[in-house]
Parts: C-alpha cells; structure tokens; sequence
C-alpha cells in the first residue's frame, strides 16, 4: 500500500550487498520457518484475526512458499513492517521475503538492490472522500486536507496530480494505515489516498462504508508483489516459481480441492504432471521436494481461490478480477510455462 522513496538508498543497498552471498533456503531449512514481512494490518491482505492468526491474500503466498519448502503452511514466522521499516528488515536479513503491497519500481529493483519475484496484484493510486463532501471527482479537491504517508512514492504521484491540475492540498501526514483510517474517521483530513485495493480493503471495515466513496481517478501505476534482496538467485526462483505455481494452476484448473487426487498419478497434461511433480524434475532443480507445487497449492489454494477468499467480489472488500484475471481472461495474470 505505502510506497517508501529512496530513504537511506545507499544505507539499504549497503546491508543488501552485504546479505547477497548468504543461502537464504539454506538459512530458512535449518532455522524450521520463514520469515515473511507483512504490513501491520490491512484486512484482506495481511491483518491477524481474533486469534491472532495471520490471513489474507499476501499472507497466502508467505503460506504458500513455506509449504513448498516445508510441507507446511503454517511453518511461517509474520514480521510486521511499517513502509519505513520494511526495505530495512529485508535487506538487514530480519525477513527473508517482503509480501506486502509494495510497488515494483526502477529504483527500488536497482538502486535498492532488490529484486521482485512478480507481480501479485495490478493497482494503482486513488482517493476516498465521505459521500457527505458530494465530490464526485479528484479535481474537485482544492483546498483539501490529504491524509497521506509521508516519504513514498504515493506521496510524490499525490504532488504531482494536484499540481498537473493547477490545485492545491493540505498533507496530513500518517504513518500507517491503521492511523490514516483513525484520522480519516475523525475528520482530521477529508481525503485519504493510497492503492485503490488498500482504499477498498479499508472501507471495509468502517461502520458504515456506504457514507464513503472512491473517487473515479486511478493516478498511477502500481504494480504490486513479492520481492527478496539481490545476489541469491536460488532462493529468489524458489519464490518466483511459487508464486507462479499458484498462478498456473488456476490457469489450468489445479485447484485446493483436486490437486492431490491429480496428482495421485500422471494425467494427461502434460504441464499438469510437471506442476505436481508427477513428470520431469523441477523440485530438484529448486532445491526442493518432487511436490513442493503441490504442498503450495494446497496450503490455500491457486492465485484465484486466494484472490476470491480474502478480497473479491464475495467478500466486504469486493475486488473485481479486472487486470488481475488470467491472460486467457482478459487480465494481466500471467505465468511463464513450467517446462
């Protein structure tokens, strides 16, 4: 949701170098669990339950990645991570993957030393107004107060769009998305902005969403996903493939409920038998079991069964598939071939 700039670049890339000789898998093997860095709570994608249990759909592809490695879901340690904090926890080793809403740039995969694994979810920058203010569009927002994340690339595209439409703004400046939504319900500001799907997902949970609106302007680009540090190659495919698991499998009909009866015995795809690990040896080549596709698959299920749990069109949040459906459905969703 909150995008960092490049704070401390040279400091962050420094402790990346540092780290990039280091054998993650390795690491995570002999430690018994991954270290996943989440938001500190965005319903629908990372936010613990009454139990404290942690779910959502980004906490799905940490679950998904341990399983591969582990055979085990539940195998998995949640670190927490603020937009300022988070770059530091990955690169100084304190998690060995980031899966929270954090925007693929340039500067970030090369200056940063950073590398996404993927793209889990397509967004871009909107703004959410109470439906009392009768706003029906961003332009109409002069004079407006923001509550924005100070230090982010949201930050800069909110400066950039009021300023390309010759109006002005007030920040109010928060640090998380629990204390934009306190300060946003307490009237402190009459905007918040942030990823479309963070808007969404937070409305959610307001009293009454109905008196809030998402204003039809989508200001930028954000595509959103999985990401670990540079120079360890082997353990960043052991992501990349997982994530691309969940996502060829919906594509191919390999679902929480059939993937362990298809993969009982070889079917008659082809791509199928090497997904499931029936076929060919690509759990070798990633340093892990022959079913490591199979264990993800079944921890929570394939990119749209975990899409349509925690944030889609079912569910409070109510996400349309929209550029995050399947290539074959019009979307941008989409997996290199298993082969």
């Amino acid at each position: 949701m909150t995008k960092t700039v490049f704070f401390g670049a040279l400091t962050v890339a420094g402790l990346a170098a540092g780290m990039a000789s280091a054998a993650t898998l390795d690491d995570i093997k002999a430690r018994g669990s991954l270290n996943c860095g989440v938001t500190t709570g965005l319903v629908g994608f990372a936010a613990p339950d009454a139990n404290g249990v942690w779910t959502g759909f980004d906490v799905g592809v940490c679950r998904a990645v341990a399983a591969a490695i582990f055979g085990d879901p539940q195998a998995v340690e949640f670190v927490p991570t603020t937009g300022q904090t988070r770059f530091t926890a990955l690169a100084s080793g304190e998690v060995d993957m980031l899966a929270r809403n954090t925007t693929w740039t340039f500067s970030r995969d090369v200056d940063l030393k950073f590398e996404f694994i993927g793209v889990n979810y397509y967004d871009g920058q909107g703004f959410m107004v109470p439906k009392e203010l009768g706003v029906n569009s961003a332009k109409d927002l002069d004079g407006a107060t923001v509550c924005i994340q100070t230090g982010t690339t949201t930050e800069l595209n909110l400066a950039d769009f009021f300023r390309s439409n010759n109006i002005s703004y007030e920040p109010v400046p928060i640090e998380t998305n629990a204390e934009a939504q306190q300060q946003y319900l307490a009237g402190a500001c009459d905007v918040y902005t942030t990823d479309a799907s963070g808007l969404a997902a937070t409305r959610a949970t307001f009293e009454n969403p109905g008196d809030h609106v998402l204003l039809p302007e989508i200001v930028s680009k954000e595509p959103l996903g999985p990401l670990v540090r540079h120079g360890d190659n082997d353990w960043g495919d052991v992501v990349r493939w997982t994530l691309n698991a969940l996502i060829t499998a919906e594509e191919l009909g390999v679902t929480s409920t059939n993937v362990n009866d298809l993969a009982a015995a070889p079917t008659d795809n082809p791509e199928v038998n090497r997904l499931l690990g029936t076929e060919g040896e690509l759990g070798a080549m990633l340093g892990l079991d022959a079913n490591w596709a199979q264990n993800a698959i079944a921890a929570g299920g394939n990119y749209g069964e975990l899409f349509e749990k925690n944030i889609g069109e079912n569910t409070p949040i109510g996400l349309a598939r929209g550029l995050n459906a399947q290539w074959t459905e019009g979307g941008l969703i989409y997996s290199p071939p298993f082969r």
